[in-house]
């Protein structure tokens, strides 16, 4: 099971990734759990400067941008 973690307090970069991701998930039938994580001390956590962050098994992928979807596909299937 592939955890995913989109970090961000809620700007339209941030909802624009978590559900790009939700909807990767779901028409390519990964196993994965996403989660949006809002509380800045926790983004804090994982030293980023700028949201949106997408964190796979705990290691940062990327920060600040939206990935494509072939890029996202690649990190979660390295899982």
């Amino acid at each position: 099971m592939v955890s995913v973690k989109i970090l961000g307090s809620g700007c339209a970069k941030c909802k624009i990734l978590n559900a790009k991701v939700l909807d990767l998930v779901a028409k390519n039938n990964l196993p994965a759990t996403v989660t949006k994580v809002e509380d800045l001390m926790e983004i804090m956590k994982y030293g980023i400067l700028s949201t949106p962050g997408l964190v796979i098994n705990e290691k940062v992928k990327s920060v600040g941008t939206i990935p494509k979807d072939e890029q996202i596909l690649i990190w979660m299937n390295e899982g």
